[in-house]
């Protein structure tokens, strides 16, 4: 019991010294855009109720990675927290580059895959 306790008397404490930094905000809003882009996708998959991957959840997958790395390289300087977010910006960026020329080619016709 008295490991728990110390550890949760070093949480209050870290708690107690939070300092919010212009940084430690760019994190926040990277995380929040970051978390948001499921509950999009959950709202749309309900609405037309099959798994649906709207192009808003593709700009909040890019926005809130590109937010978070900005966050861990100049912010925290990070290794972990850069590495976990590096390759999801290019996943993203990729995925959203596919939506759009598939929406293109939709509206224009094009059959191209």
């Amino acid at each position: 019991m008295d490991f728990f306790s110390t550890h949760f008397a070093h949480i209050l404490h870290a708690l107690q010294q939070f300092h919010l930094t212009p940084w430690k905000m760019v994190g926040y809003a990277g995380t929040l855009m970051f978390t948001s882009r499921w509950f999009v996708q959950l709202y749309y998959t309900r609405k037309y109720k099959r798994v649906v991957m709207p192009l808003s959840f593709w700009w909040l997958s890019v926005f809130g990675s590109m937010l978070l790395l900005a966050y861990f390289i100049v912010g925290k300087n990070d290794s972990v927290g850069i590495l976990s977010n590096f390759f999801p910006v290019f996943v993203s960026v990729y995925n959203l580059i596919v939506h759009l020329r598939h929406r293109k080619n939709s509206i224009t016709g094009d059959a191209t895959v």
